[in-house]
């Protein structure tokens, strides 16, 4: 692992790491926010999956999340997207390839070499931060925005008793019913609809739910809403009678100005769930 820069952040550390990735086959890049606690203890972690185009560098400096952070006790964890590399495979729409990665393991060509998100995101990077630095895997929570607010609710709902809480911003709800999903799904994944499902907050939220509570915003004037398909995960999650809150956020769009205004309440909301 190397130090790529470490910056003061509301009396802790924000830096940016980059590590040769097994998983992915290519050199990958994450922001990690330490709070001034850590100094003395371990502290609990927060991830947060970015959406479509994003680096981990997008969250990081437009969520304005560190100093309710940093209050809180947390550490932030902002990975990539997706793989990088000249030897990555990618595509011109920018919503399929670099920077889209949807958090899935690919299994056809040319993108199973090294889109290996899921593989990255659930098992090789915690294992990476839990060797390199003060943070308490015992206490997790995840949150994330579009498509990234798909992979964090299909990561938790996939892994009982891992994160204590779970959120979102105007997830991507329902690829698999969706444009944004089905291009991308069968690009990833071929026509094996069974492993769609996987990756369908939605379905899995009726097949399985999350063991934790839950907290979902959208925004009212989402210029996306038809690709979201918010409504579907609100009705999955009232019909499984899911612990949790799905709010509209009335003239919101899709921004980093949706996020950056809801942020300190979903950290609050995972500070409580983290006993924090």
């Amino acid at each position: 692992m190397e130090t790529v820069s470490e910056n003061r952040c509301f009396g802790g550390v924000q830096g940016v790491y980059s590590h040769a990735s097994e998983a992915c086959g290519c050199d990958m890049t994450f922001g990690l926010y330490l709070p001034p606690d850590v100094t003395t203890a371990k502290v609990p972690v927060l991830w947060y999956l970015s959406g479509l185009t994003c680096t981990h560098e997008n969250a990081m400096t437009k969520a304005a999340a560190q100093g309710f952070a940093a209050e809180a006790g947390m550490a932030l964890v902002f990975p990539d997207t997706s793989p990088r590399g000249d030897d990555v495979a990618d595509d011109e729409a920018y919503d399929l390839g670099k920077g889209a990665g949807f958090y899935v393991n690919a299994t056809q060509d040319p993108w199973a070499p090294h889109f290996q998100m899921w593989d990255y995101v659930s098992t090789e990077l915690p294992d990476l931060i839990g060797r390199e630095f003060a943070v308490d895997l015992d206490r997790q929570a995840i949150t994330g925005h579009s498509m990234g607010g798909h992979g964090a609710l299909t990561l938790a709902m996939a892994h009982p008793g891992r994160f204590a809480s779970v959120s979102a911003f105007a997830p991507i709800c329902h690829p698999s019913g969706s444009d944004w999903g089905q291009k991308q799904l069968s690009a990833y994944l071929g026509n094996n609809e069974e492993a769609w499902a996987r990756h369908d907050a939605s379905l899995q939220m009726q097949a399985v739910g999350f063991d934790g509570p839950v907290l979902v915003d959208q925004g009212g004037s989402d210029q996306f809403l038809d690709l979201l398909k918010p409504e579907t995960l609100s009705h999955a999650m009232a019909a499984r009678r899911q612990d949790g809150v799905f709010r509209v956020q009335k003239g919101y769009d899709h921004s980093y100005f949706f996020v950056a205004t809801f942020i300190p309440d979903h950290i609050a909301f995972h500070a409580e769930a983290l006993g924090l």
